[in-house]
């Protein structure tokens, strides 16, 4: 579908004008112009467009306008009403079906790949046990699948398990590990936790879990982008937002092989909470806090015994 420049400037500015009123950022015009439209960052900001007979958009200037009108009347989330979220050196499709992947949960792999190719604290024995091998790995409550994608990104040699409870999640998920030519590696399993893996028992190499911690009653303070829009059984970890946690500290040492990796991303503030509930399961060693990039305590790794 095509557009002139000078329509689709036309709208813009108009746009710019409601992004203000409703206290919208203007780059996230931007983004929405760029993921539906064939124009780029530099034309936009030169507005090199506004002459040019014709401009291809994705959807009909009647749609864009509506889906804008959804961004601000309804609090829609961006990445929901472009259907795309950019997560590591991803595309991803997403849906209300899913959770939006956050940024900060992109350093989970990060951390897993420092567990398995290097140790910052000279634990060196971890490296030889669980690198250059056939490997087990599990992304419990996978959603969108960008945990269980970007682990079958790292580590080459490892076959992906990839589990949540939604079948709609699920199918998000199947379609992003398709579009990323990795599905050959990620099995995909609908049920709670661990409940699909029981052939798995003991043989484990890493859990990795970006699992609901925020209390039920924080759920219903949180923005509206994120409180009408995105999943609650994504978000609400139970009273005090450690349910999840600690059914996962509970249940993963009938999964994790001797010298597997458990690791979840929390809530800042449940730090000192999750470190203490690893430290006397008594199936744990090596706890570990990692913050994330705006230096909130955001992780926790530990090893079986």
């Amino acid at each position: 579908m095509f557009v002139s420049g000078l329509e689709l400037w036309q709208w813009i500015n108009q746009a710019k004008t409601e992004a203000i009123d409703f206290d919208i950022p203007l780059t996230e015009l931007d983004w929405f112009l760029i993921e539906l439209t064939s124009l780029d960052r530099l034309a936009l900001r030169l507005e090199s467009f506004k002459d040019l007979p014709k401009i291809e958009l994705k959807l009909s200037l009647s749609e864009l306008v509506e889906l804008w009108r959804r961004r601000l009347q309804e609090r829609m989330p961006m990445q929901y009403l472009t259907g795309t979220v950019h997560w590591r050196n991803f595309s991803l499709k997403v849906t209300p079906a899913v959770l939006i992947p956050r940024p900060e949960t992109e350093l989970l792999i990060d951390l897993v790949v420092e567990a398995v190719t290097g140790d910052r604290n000279n634990r060196n024995n971890r490296k030889s046990k669980i690198e250059n091998r056939k490997s087990h790995w599990v992304d419990l409550g996978t959603g969108s699948g960008a945990i269980a994608i970007g682990l079958a990104s790292e580590l080459t040699n490892a076959t992906i398990h990839a589990v949540d409870c939604s079948s709609a999640a699920l199918a998000v998920a199947r379609q992003n590990a398709d579009n990323l030519g990795v599905a050959k590696r990620i099995n995909f399993y609908q049920g709670s936790w661990w409940e699909p893996l029981e052939f798995l028992k003991g043989r484990v190499t890493g859990m990795v879990s970006n699992p609901p911690y925020i209390p039920s009653s924080t759920v219903l303070t949180l923005q509206p982008e994120v409180l009408k829009h995105e999943p609650h059984l994504a978000l609400d970890g139970g009273f005090d937002g450690l349910e999840c946690i600690r059914h996962l500290v509970n249940t993963a040492p009938d999964y994790l092989e001797s010298g597997g990796v458990w690791l979840v991303e929390m809530m800042a503030g449940q730090a000192e909470a999750v470190a203490d509930m690893l430290e006397s399961h008594g199936s744990y060693c090596d706890v570990q806090i990692f913050a994330d990039l705006a230096g909130f305590d955001r992780f926790a790794l530990a090893y079986r015994l």
